[in-house]
């Protein structure tokens, strides 16, 4: 039987993912909580802002599977991504 787990209060990137959740690309909306990594199911280009930075940034050829990177936006112009998931 599985127990819930304790979410740590400074979760760090690469580190185990306690959550998961769905992310829409949105050019006017950041994240609810940004991510550690990012789960990318079809690759693409990926339009972000990094947590801490002020300007966006488009990262090209982006593959399939986990991208430890933390966002705290993803943005719609600009990412051809898809299937793409927050982890924290």
């Amino acid at each position: 039987m599985a127990t819930n787990a304790v979410i740590p209060s400074n979760p760090t990137p690469g580190g185990h993912a306690f959550k998961a959740f769905s992310i829409t690309p949105s050019d006017s909306t950041e994240l609810a909580n940004a991510t550690t990594s990012l789960w990318i199911g079809v690759t693409g280009t990926l339009k972000v802002l990094f947590n801490g930075d002020t300007v966006a940034v488009t990262l090209t050829a982006v593959p399939v599977g986990l991208l430890p990177i933390s966002v705290k936006q993803v943005f719609a112009t600009g990412t051809t991504c898809t299937g793409i998931f927050g982890l924290i």
